[in-house]
């Protein structure tokens, strides 16, 4: 066994931009050889950008699925491969040491048709992406996020860039979002190559929500607002262009649409009575706007000031610092009580984390006793929905469906946000 200095040693060998690039691309080639090219063998379609990348996966899966084809993913979420589902536990959306090879291997022998994979940009620089003769990519947005790890937000999205390059090198079609606010750039740079343009407005998109959404009405299992949500709008747009462009028809479209059961962890709403929690994923400014905006509920004749109660944290290890600030001042702005509490703390000291953000909420004036520190995520959210009224809506953001809190030296203890959450209104409820 080699001791824990030897490892350190091996890993700042690794860590050189040198010695990383060629050991990553090595494992890259190593896989496509050992599985023999797996990629030319079945469909492969990539989706990247910095939110709803998973999503956007699910809903293309399910108009595939519609259509009778059988499917391969491999995300954040979960790894299918044609029946055998399973949660992803590796806290890696885009495994490396030959995994994707490995992945789409499996898939050909399960005889998928199509494999859809999650494009990170950590992902790209560490050459995962290679080696894979990718049929299509799709960017869904990008905003700033792994600046800390890239350098800089230019080398994050050239990360992303290099990736729709390396599609089209293949001979595969780019989808591009006109919603995105780089849409310009990525439109500029792949000027004059096989491009396809999409955007929530669309009248193709617009026409399957328009159709679906009487449906999904019908339906007491629906979940709560998810098909018009205005971010999941350029998620379908972006589904419906890939399953428009591989000649899907209009009812198989509008029946997935209609029947798409929603994403764990993924604005997943837990309800118990007239009270409601929301869980989702949302871990950059944008995506944490978002989630409250949708989240937050409406006054109404029963409950005319409802209040947003949230579960807030950020993650350590120098992750993206620059954004916790930024994260208060949006749940300040959002939000009537803020619980401030763990995320993936890693080998950073929880206290300085939620400081950084309490800065944020500082700044933008929140009143100080509507704030609460508690570190431990459990009783975080027990705190939270101890402070909802009938009518209210408590939100946890960071987790979504992720199965572990990864703590300093690899530690990690097993996590299932949804659960706790469950089990926090079963409480309250008790007590009433």
């Amino acid at each position: 066994m080699p001791s824990l200095k030897q490892s350190r040693i091996v890993k700042k060998i690794i860590a050189h931009p040198a010695v990383f690039g060629a050991y990553h691309f090595l494992w890259a080639w190593m896989g496509a050889k050992i599985h023999r090219h797996p990629s030319r063998k079945i469909f492969v379609i990539g989706i990247t950008g910095t939110k709803g990348k998973t999503t956007t996966i699910e809903l293309l899966n399910a108009i595939l699925e519609a259509a009778g084809k059988r499917t391969a993913l491999l995300s954040s979420l979960r790894v299918k491969i044609g029946d055998a589902s399973e949660k992803n536990m590796s806290g890696n959306s885009m495994p490396g040491r030959g995994y994707l090879q490995r992945f789409l291997h499996d898939a050909v022998r399960a005889q998928c048709g199509y494999a859809i994979v999650e494009v990170t940009s950590q992902g790209v620089v560490a050459h995962r992406h290679r080696f894979i003769d990718w049929n299509m990519g799709v960017i869904t947005n990008l905003a700033p996020e792994h600046i800390e790890s890239h350098g800089s937000f230019e080398n994050y999205r050239e990360a992303k860039l290099d990736f729709l390059k390396y599609v089209l090198k293949k001979g595969g079609k780019v989808f591009l979002n006109r919603d995105d606010q780089q849409f310009d750039f990525f439109a500029a740079a792949l000027a004059g190559m096989k491009t396809v343009e999409y955007a929530k407005a669309d009248e193709s998109a617009m026409r399957y929500l328009l159709k679906a959404y009487p449906m999904r009405a019908a339906q007491d299992t629906a979940p709560p607002k998810f098909i018009l949500s205005g971010f999941n709008k350029e998620n379908i747009a972006a589904a419906v262009a890939v399953a428009k462009e591989l000649g899907m028809g209009d009812s198989i479209i509008e029946q997935a649409l209609a029947h798409f059961a929603g994403v764990e962890g993924r604005m997943e709403f837990v309800a118990s009575g007239h009270y409601t929690a929301v869980v989702d994923y949302a871990h950059t400014p944008d995506s944490l706007e978002a989630a409250y905006a949708a989240a937050r509920p409406a006054p109404n004749a029963h409950f005319p000031e409802p209040k947003l109660i949230c579960v807030l944290g950020a993650a350590g290890g120098g992750r993206d610092k620059w954004k916790r600030p930024a994260m208060g001042t949006i749940a300040a702005r959002h939000c009537d009580e803020i619980v401030l509490t763990d995320e993936d703390p890693y080998d950073e000291d929880q206290k300085e984390i939620l400081a950084e953000i309490k800065k944020g909420i500082d700044e933008a004036g929140f009143p100080a006793d509507r704030v609460y520190e508690i570190a431990d995520r459990k009783e975080a959210i027990r705190r939270a929905v101890g402070l909802l009224r009938e009518g209210d809506v408590a939100i946890g953001t960071g987790k979504g469906s992720e199965g572990w809190i990864r703590l300093a030296d690899g530690k990690k203890i097993p996590w299932n946000e949804k659960k706790e959450f469950e089990e926090a209104l079963a409480e309250k409820r008790r007590e009433r």
